[in-house]
């Protein structure tokens, strides 16, 4: 059921994604609350998983598998509508290469990213990664950021004047927040993902094998 969910989230995605080179300006703004509703329903499926009993290493790897896509995906969509810089969804696709393969480590030994049995060896990580405050924060930011962006595209659009989406996005303090919730996404998101590393560094690097032979 949880597997069901991410697998939904991921085709809505698409479909709104085909509507923001596609559509017209109403239907680019509903195509940018259905890219909401994808994000909202990342936890969803978390919510899903732990009700019927299907938590387990294969669908936390799932679930963070289809986050994972959608930010991606977005990311490279907006940079090529140009709306952000080519090096937004560059670096956001190192940030998920590098820290996916290092929980790739993880799942083979039972380790999940959260949870009872996780991965990770700091207080710092522990806050940052899957503290309550720091994930809302990061959640709700990365949501308006990607429901702002997708927005924007039908602003842009020649008939925007006059419309709903055109009133609202030439609303200069709107236009700012938005843009401050792009911003802050994409610092949280490399902010989280360095302890990570550092973590792993502990734990797999070459200080981890020097204890292991002293000891």
């Amino acid at each position: 059921m949880a597997n069901a969910v991410t697998v939904g989230r991921l085709i809505l995605l698409f479909v709104a994604v085909y509507v923001l080179y596609r559509g017209s300006v109403t239907a680019i703004g509903i195509a940018a609350i259905a890219i909401g509703i994808a994000i909202i329903l990342d936890g969803l499926d978390g919510w899903v998983a732990r009700r019927y009993n299907e938590t387990g290493p294969l669908g936390a790897a799932f679930d963070i598998a289809g986050d994972r896509i959608a930010e991606n995906v977005l990311w490279v969509v907006y940079a090529d509508l140009g709306l952000i810089p080519i090096w937004v969804p560059l670096l956001m696709l190192t940030r998920g290469f590098l820290v996916d393969s290092i929980r790739a480590i993880g799942y083979g030994e039972g380790k999940t990213p959260f949870g009872k049995d996780n991965m990770m060896r700091s207080a710092i990580t522990e806050w940052l990664t899957a503290g309550r405050p720091m994930r809302l924060l990061y959640g709700w930011a990365k949501l308006l950021a990607f429901v702002f962006l997708g927005g924007l595209v039908g602003y842009q659009l020649h008939d925007a004047s006059g419309t709903l989406l055109g009133d609202l996005y030439g609303w200069d303090p709107f236009r700012y927040f938005g843009w401050a919730c792009v911003w802050v996404s994409v610092v949280l998101s490399i902010v989280r993902g360095l302890p990570v590393l550092y973590d792993a560094f502990l734990t797999y690097g070459p200080q981890a094998g020097r204890n292991s032979t002293a000891e």
